[in-house]
């Protein structure tokens, strides 16, 4: 496998998408699996193959920032890809990132969203200009609002998305360290 940025997490390899592994993944699922070295399971991503495309256009205008964009979490046990997540960009003048994920519907359930959102969070403050990291979800209790709060996440604002209709923002804050 090509070298690439990658997060590591107990049960996770969290693949950062350079524009080789975007360019396999909107070939199809044998190509990615082929630069993956991994299985693909079947219904990986509900996303489509938009967000892809997009990430693709902005790992080429500016390489340097693939950290900042989408992630392929291989479960390490099985070799298998089981969903994707990242980043919405690059963090913004007042330090915030925003994290997304999806997990196939097999894989579900098993603890594997909290642990890569943990893993995007932690990696997301390593690096000193990160003071937040945001998500959003549908406004109403769901899994993905259950993830985030095991995340330390809180909902900070209800807000109204023209594509999502009532959406909640949810933020965590930098740890600070206390000094004794």
């Amino acid at each position: 496998m090509i070298e690439v940025p990658t997060i590591e997490t107990p049960r996770l390899s969290l693949i950062a998408a350079t524009k080789p592994i975007l360019e396999a993944a909107l070939r199809g699922d044998k190509s990615l699996s082929r630069i993956l070295e991994a299985k693909v399971s079947h219904g990986w991503t509900e996303f489509g193959d938009s967000i892809f495309r997009f990430s693709l256009e902005m790992v080429k205008s500016n390489p340097s920032d693939v950290i900042w964009w989408t992630y392929l979490p291989i479960l390490k046990a099985e070799k298998i890809l089981v969903g994707s997540c990242g980043y919405k960009g690059p963090p913004g003048k007042a330090g915030i990132v925003e994290i997304g994920y999806e997990i196939a519907k097999t894989f579900r359930n098993q603890g594997l969203a909290t642990e890569l959102a943990k893993g995007l969070i932690d990696f997301a403050f390593s690096y000193p200009e990160v003071k937040s990291v945001k998500a959003h979800t549908l406004a109403e209790i769901n899994s993905s609002g259950t993830v985030l709060t095991k995340c330390g996440m809180k909902k900070v604002e209800e807000l109204f998305d023209p594509d999502d209709g009532e959406i909640w923002q949810w933020m965590v804050s930098r740890p600070t360290i206390l000094n004794s």
